[in-house]
């Protein structure tokens, strides 16, 4: 049996829609603080330098970036708290 691709439910919501660097990745950074480990933020942004800037995040912090899509000129990211 072929199962789809697996669905993640974020535990937590942040808009960044109409911010501009470096709040972004600021409002992330606090929102994961919040978070416990496993639990999985969405965030949403419209400023085109989030998405090489989530994923040095990730990187750096060492939190595991699970989805980065684009809608129009929305960016939709994913991140489990791993850290």
């Amino acid at each position: 049996m072929t199962q789809g691709p697996k669905v993640v439910n974020p535990d937590k919501h942040i808009d960044c829609i109409g911010l501009f660097c470096p709040m972004p990745i600021v409002k992330t950074r606090e929102a994961m603080r919040e978070m416990v480990l496993g639990q999985v933020l969405e965030m949403l942004s419209d400023d085109p330098g989030s998405d090489p800037d989530m994923r040095v995040w990730a990187e750096r912090s060492g939190n595991e970036l699970l989805e980065v899509s684009r809608a129009r000129a929305i960016y939709r990211f994913l991140v489990r708290k791993t850290r």
